[in-house]
């Protein structure tokens, strides 16, 4: 048994990694976030300080150092660059595959395990996540694994369910703890709120029953906070506490306010989920109402996936900040209950309902023919360049892209993928659907991942990071105007600036500067520089203008 365990978890790896790792280098890194993260991962190599993070040699407070560990020990072995700064979310992917088989398969069986990772490994956005250099994934992978020990100990010493739980609740408690202080670590103290948050949902659910024991409540608040000082403590006293209290300070801001840009409509993340999480967003549905459960357990399980889904997307709605990522937490419930519906039906435990294959029939058409669509529209983008009025989208859309037609091969596979999962769901071959389903859609990531992104990459943003590139060993400064990017730093592999006027812009724009200054600035903002007489223009691409200051001879 425990072979063919391991073997399947070998398997598993190896799928997971040949979906997960290629092609993670091909692009580069995407404003602001992912190079915001790998810059603070390259100064803690440059600078040698592994206690505080910096970005732009400044300190920044926004986020705890754990992902940024991860991402200096893949720099340290693989170098500066985008593959390394991808690949800790890569390993986040291939690791939260294993978690949820061997979860799975604890919880109900192998079948519920493949399931599970099928749904999470197979919908849009948990796969392209685990190609990015954010910090959600691993993020989200300790809350969920909190919480899961966290059950595990509510089971075991309440004797809902003991088999295969043989040790005794103190060792759940215990884990349970060590997980959430790795998230707290990872991204601040909102990882216990959601917690925290669950469990009171369960205590109301469990009609105000205390379901824990306040000594092992204690011991998990005990190993939460010190896996926690680890890096807490160690900050304060070494430092002070105004790097921690700068860090709680910005996390009540992200949830009082939002920042430009980040608004967004009161049902921005219910959209988000159902598009970014299909096909298992529409397969969850019928998991959300009640149905015939085979054990307590069965029941509870479902129950704390729901509590935790209602949790994160009401909680992100009240915040006032509308980013995709923040609702990510819910990935977990959704593609639970999506191998949820599937397992049901497969056992008849549960009536598959026409609508499911209707909505994802509807919904998924609907993202292929938008992928379709990105293929024709690039055969002919120059066409429409007089058709839209904004001068810096006009000369995005002027960029040399090679395009050949043969990218709409990747929404034509997502349209068999539709029309083949459909067929078997009237064939009621619900185990063979969700294969067709999940497989077919990672695939559909996977090249798109490779074809169409690239060279997407190329109208947005690359003739900016390709001149930081060139600015590489070059003794000047490099900075932005009239908008903010944090290319300059990470792609110009900027050193720690010896004079503090060069954070100044008008000391760059009109000082007397000690070393030559390049500007990289917009073509519809470029105007509003012209009145700087020393600025150069050196050329323009892509919408991007790009200006030179010389160093005046003495």
């Amino acid at each position: 048994m425990r072979t063919t365990k391991l073997s399947n978890i070998l398997l598993l790896v190896v799928i997971a990694a040949l979906f997960f790792i290629p092609f993670l280098g091909r692009v580069h890194l995407f404003d602001w976030d992912e190079i915001n993260f790998a810059e603070c991962s390259r100064e803690m190599l440059k600078l040698d300080d592994y206690t505080r993070i910096y970005v732009n040699f400044k300190p920044f407070w926004e986020k705890p150092p754990m992902f940024f560990w991860m991402q200096s020990v893949s720099m340290k072995i693989f170098g500066i660059n985008e593959f390394a700064a991808r690949l800790p979310n890569a390993i986040c992917g291939i690791v939260t595959l294993v978690v949820l088989f061997l979860c799975g398969s604890k919880l109900y069986d192998k079948k519920f395990g493949i399931l599970w990772a099928l749904a999470f490994g197979g919908s849009l956005f948990p796969n392209m996540y685990f190609k990015s250099g954010i910090i959600d994934p691993w993020f989200n992978l300790f809350i969920f694994l909190s919480l899961y020990f966290f059950i595990l100990y509510h089971w075991k010493r309440n004797g809902l369910q003991t088999e295969g739980l043989p040790k005794k609740p103190v060792y759940y408690a215990v884990w349970s703890g060590v997980f959430m202080g790795l998230a707290i670590l990872t991204k601040g103290q909102v990882a216990l709120m959601v917690f925290l948050l669950v469990l009171g949902s369960y205590f109301v659910y469990n009609k105000f029953r205390i379901f824990f024991g306040w000594g092992h409540a204690l011991l998990f608040l005990v190993v939460t906070a010190l896996v926690t000082l680890s890096w807490y403590g160690y900050e304060t006293a070494k430092n002070g506490p105004w790097f921690i209290t700068e860090f709680l300070k910005y996390q009540y801001r992200l949830f009082t306010t939002h920042d430009a840009g980040q608004a967004g409509f009161f049902g921005y993340h219910f959209i988000v989920l159902l598009i970014g999480c299909f096909p298992a967003s529409l397969f969850a549905i019928p998991a959300f109402f009640k149905g015939r459960y085979t054990s307590k357990a069965d029941k509870d399980f479902k129950i704390w996936m729901l509590l935790l889904f209602w949790v994160v997307t009401i909680l992100f709605t009240i915040v006032q900040s509308r980013i995709i990522h923040y609702s990510s937490m819910a990935w977990f419930p959704i593609t639970f209950l999506a191998a949820y519906s599937f397992y049901k039906w497969d056992r008849k435990e549960m009536e598959y309902k026409k609508y499911v294959g209707v909505l994802t029939t509807v919904l998924g058409g609907i993202i292929a023919l938008v992928i379709l669509a990105v293929a024709v529209i690039a055969l002919n983008i120059k066409q429409l360049i007089p058709y839209v009025h904004d001068t810096f989208a006009q000369a995005n859309m002027a960029a040399d892209v090679k395009w050949n037609g043969w990218e709409g091969i990747v929404g034509i596979l997502l349209v068999v993928t539709i029309v083949v999962g459909l067929w078997q769901l009237k064939k009621q071959a619900y185990l063979k659907a969700a294969t067709t389903y999940f497989v077919g859609t990672g695939l559909v990531i996977f090249l798109a991942a490779a074809i169409i992104v690239p060279k997407v990459e190329k109208y947005s943003q690359a003739a900016a990071i390709e001149f930081f590139e060139q600015r590489q060993g070059e003794d000047c400064y490099v900075t932005t105007l009239g908008y903010w990017s944090y290319g300059p730093f990470f792609y110009t592999h900027k050193e720690k600036p010896e004079n503090q006027q060069s954070y100044d812009e008008e000391w760059l724009l009109t000082g007397n500067i000690d070393k030559p200054v390049y500007f990289v600035t917009k073509v519809d903002r470029v105007d509003n520089y012209k009145k700087y007489n020393l600025l150069k223009e050196l050329y323009r691409k892509n919408g991007f203008v790009f200006l030179k200051r010389e160093l005046l001879s003495k």
